[in-house]
């Protein structure tokens, strides 16, 4: 535009003072609206967000989801947290709050994101099809707040605040399910009875008042659930989330495993077969066995062998063989479990002054094949690097009374093998 003005019209102009201009007449930039007021009306509507947290639980740092439910009337929240959250968590963390509850409000207001919201942004914004079918099944339905709108849900962002700044101070967690605890019995419980600061009134009581204008739930809602299919291995295990469930029986067969929150259902031609509560998260190559009843004998069939037992006998060999352990591991694309077996059985046939020169050579060139470092040992013996050690051999033997029976002995007559022999070449 600057250049039209000046080359084709003979304007003279700054080019400062175009886009002022421009910012003034409200053409280069969108106006900035003001926010609206939305009334606290009893029943009108529930808010819902998550916010990533990273906290100390047991002796790890780990990163998790904090999720919110909140009533914008009664300020009654809902509070959990999960390593990760995706849509099926989504639908499960609805149901158990909802649930709790027993009432939901005829709409939750949320942000645009991609788990519930298909396309289109604010009121313009479309629902993904299976989370309006759920949103219905309870009596409500997902609406998105305009973009940069977040005080449209101002309630549930103090609450967040209101996690890092009460809930999370002084307090220790041994696990993500003591967690959880902690945080159900402080939002429903402690913090529900806690007088507002602002109006003085108490959470848990506006609820009870807030009931009547609430939708209640139906009498049962089926709680959300993935459907995966596994085949049962030789020895009956079915493998889900790197764990191996056990399941009953003598025959090998296609089943069905139904995935609920904190469980999961095992089923064959629809009957149900076994039921077992999910692995905690991080949990992996773990057999899962029933509490009551048979218990196989056998292993998984695709069960991975640990190696720490081989890795710390090969680490306490030498400086040189522990950094070369470290290379295998950080090496992609090997399988490093396999790697230090075959490291440690060859350590096990290999004098260990050869063995260290040999690893440390493959480390300076950067070799993985085990074979390769085999051939690396044998090369050195031909070079006369690395000289193996005399073998000590103890000769008081030979004063052993076994040994001097066996010299009085009348020699063995081996004349048998030359006839054989000679009907061979015949």
């Amino acid at each position: 535009m600057h250049e039209k003005l000046t080359e084709e019209e003979g304007v003279s102009i700054g080019y400062s003072t175009l886009t002022r201009v421009l910012r003034e007449l409200e053409i280069s930039q969108a106006v900035v609206q003001r926010c609206g007021q939305v009334e606290d009306k009893a029943g009108a509507e529930m808010q819902h967000d998550t916010s990533p947290y990273v906290i100390n639980i047991g002796e790890k740092r780990l990163k998790v989801v904090a999720s919110i439910v909140y009533f914008r009337y009664s300020k009654v929240r809902f509070l959990k947290f999960y390593r990760f959250f995706n849509r099926f968590t989504m639908k499960c963390f609805f149901h158990e709050a909802l649930t709790f509850f027993g009432y939901c409000a005829p709409v939750c207001i949320i942000d645009n994101t991609n788990l519930a919201r298909l396309r289109g942004t604010g009121s313009n914004a479309v629902m993904v099809p299976e989370m309006e079918r759920f949103a219905q099944q309870y009596g409500f339905a997902f609406i998105c707040h305009k973009i940069g709108h977040h005080n449209r849900k101002a309630g549930n962002e103090r609450s967040f605040y209101t996690v890092e700044t009460n809930f999370f101070p002084g307090r220790t967690f041994a696990s993500l399910s003591d967690m959880n605890k902690q945080a159900l019995e402080w939002a429903t419980g402690s913090f529900a009875q806690r007088p507002l600061s602002k109006i003085g009134a108490i959470p848990a009581q506006l609820f009870e008042h807030e009931k009547n204008y609430l939708k209640r739930l139906p009498p049962f809602v089926p709680p959300p659930y993935l459907v995966h299919q596994r085949i049962i291995d030789q020895y009956g295990y079915a493998s889900f989330a790197g764990n191996f469930y056990w399941v009953p029986g003598t025959k090998r067969h296609e089943v069905t495993l139904l995935q609920y929150a904190d469980s999961i259902k095992v089923y064959h031609k629809r009957k149900l077969m076994a039921e077992y509560e999910v692995a905690p998260g991080g949990v992996k190559n773990e057999k899962i066995l029933p509490k009551d009843g048979q218990r196989p004998q056998q292993q998984p069939s695709n069960r991975k062998r640990p190696t720490k037992e081989e890795e710390k006998r090969l680490r306490e060999i030498s400086e040189e063989v522990s950094c070369y352990l470290d290379f295998i591991r950080n090496e992609k694309g090997s399988n490093h479990h396999r790697i230090i077996r075959q490291l440690h059985a060859l350590h096990r046939k290999m004098a260990r002054p050869l063995f260290v020169k040999s690893v440390a050579r493959a480390l300076k060139y950067r070799i993985v094949d085990i074979d390769t470092v085999e051939r690396i040992a044998v090369l050195l013996m031909k070079e006369g690097i690395c000289d193996t050690p005399a073998v000590r051999v103890d000769y008081s033997f030979e004063e052993r009374q076994a040994f001097l029976d066996g010299c009085d002995g009348h020699e063995v007559d081996l004349s048998v093998y030359d006839t054989m022999l000679e009907d061979n070449n015949g």
